[in-house]
C-alpha cells in the first residue's frame, strides 16, 4: 500500500514537460562552434538535451532549450557534433545517426574557414549542405534546415598567417556569409541562414565587443572569442545561442529579459545580457528585413525561477 501511494504522489509530482510529448524536434549538426568549445557552455544543462553521440554535450543547443523553456514552448532538442569537422564528415561518417528520425527543424554549419584546405572557398560547403538537406528532406519534407554562419576568427585576421591578415575584422565573417548564401540558394531544400557572424559584427561596431583581443579588451566591452582568439566564450555562445531562437522561434530575444536565467547561471551581469539581445534583435531585423511587429515581448524571466 505505502509503494503504491508513493507512485501515484510521484507520478503526480512529476513536471508535465517530463511526460508531455513535445511539439518540435530540432537538431544541431555541427562541431566546436555547436558545442561550445573553450568555455562552460560546452557542458551546460547537458541533461536537457540528447547528445547522440553520448559525450555529454550541452552546449549552444542547450541555450536553446533553456531560452524555449523560458518562454513556454515545447522543443525537444538533439545534437550531432564532430570536432574540427566540416559538414564532409557528418555526411560521410554519421548520416546513420542523423537519420534516426524525421526532424522539425536542423540547424547545422560547416568549417569556421568554408574549407580546411582552401580557406574562403564555398564549394565544399554549397555540395555538402545540400546533400544533408536532400536527405533530411527525404524523411521529412517539411524539415526547415537552417545553415549558420559563423564568426570571424580573430586569429585568422590578426596574425599574419592568417587567411584573412591584415583585412578588417568583420570581412571574414562577410565572406562565410556570402558563401552561406551561395548554399541556400543552391538548393531548395534550404530554408534559411542564420547570421550568427553579422551578430558579432553588429556586437564589435556598436561598442558591445572589443574586436581585437590582441592588444587586450576594451573596458566596457566584452570579448566574444575564449582564450584561442578563434573559438567563442560564453558571451560569444550566448550571443550565437540568441541568434539562433530568434530565427527558430520568431520571438524577440529580447523577450528573454535582463533576467533571463542561463545568462545568469553563466556569470553575465544584467546589462551584458540585455546588451546582448539587443544585438541579436537587431541583427535578425537587419540581416532579413524583418520588423518588431512579428515579435511579442515578454515580462523578463524571474531570478526565483531560474534558483527555485
Amino acid at each position: 500500500m505505502r509503494i503504491t501511494l508513493a507512485l501515484i504522489l510521484s507520478t503526480l509530482c512529476a513536471p508535465a514537460a517530463a511526460w508531455a510529448q513535445s511539439d518540435t524536434t530540432v537538431l544541431f549538426i555541427g562541431n566546436s562552434f555547436t558545442y561550445g568549445h573553450g568555455s562552460p557552455v560546452r557542458f551546460y544543462r547537458s541533461d536537457t538535451v540528447t547528445d547522440l553521440n553520448n559525450t555529454g554535450i550541452g552546449g549552444v543547443p542547450a541555450l536553446f532549450k533553456s531560452f524555449t523553456d523560458q518562454i513556454g514552448s515545447d522543443y525537444d532538442v538533439y545534437v550531432e557534433t564532430q570536432p574540427g569537422s566540416g559538414l564532409e564528415f557528418h555526411l560521410e561518417n554519421r548520416l546513420g545517426t542523423i537519420g534516426r528520425r524525421a526532424w522539425d527543424a536542423v540547424v547545422m554549419h560547416g568549417q569556421s574557414t568554408l574549407d580546411f584546405e582552401d580557406p574562403g572557398n564555398p564549394d565544399k560547403l554549397v555540395d555538402t549542405s545540400g546533400r544533408i538537406a536532400e536527405f533530411l528532406h527525404a524523411s521529412n519534407p517539411a524539415v526547415e534546415v537552417h545553415l549558420m554562419a559563423t564568426w570571424s576568427r580573430a586569429d585568422q585576421t590578426y596574425r599574419p598567417e592568417g587567411a584573412w591578415a591584415g583585412q578588417p575584422i568583420d570581412a571574414m565573417a562577410k565572406e562565410v556569409r556570402a558563401g552561406y548564401d551561395q548554399a541556400a540558394q543552391a538548393s531548395a531544400a534550404i530554408t534559411s541562414v542564420v547570421p550568427v557572424g553579422e551578430a558579432w559584427n553588429r556586437a564589435m561596431e556598436a561598442g558591445v565587443a572589443d574586436s581585437n583581443p590582441y592588444d587586450g579588451i576594451e573596458f566596457g566591452t566584452v570579448s566574444l572569442w575564449t582564450y584561442d582568439y578563434y573559438h567563442a566564450s560564453t558571451y560569444g555562445y550566448y550571443l550565437e545561442a540568441l541568434v539562433v531562437f530568434g530565427r527558430l522561434t520568431g520571438r524577440d530575444p529580447r523577450s528573454l529579459g535582463d533576467h533571463e536565467c542561463s545568462a545568469f547561471e553563466l556569470g553575465l551581469s544584467r546589462q551584458e545580457t540585455t546588451a546582448l539581445q539587443q544585438v541579436a534583435f537587431d541583427t535578425l531585423v537587419s540581416a532579413d528585413g524583418l520588423t518588431p511587429a512579428p515579435f511579442v515581448l515578454d515580462n523578463p524571466a524571474s531570478l526565483a525561477r531560474c534558483v527555485g
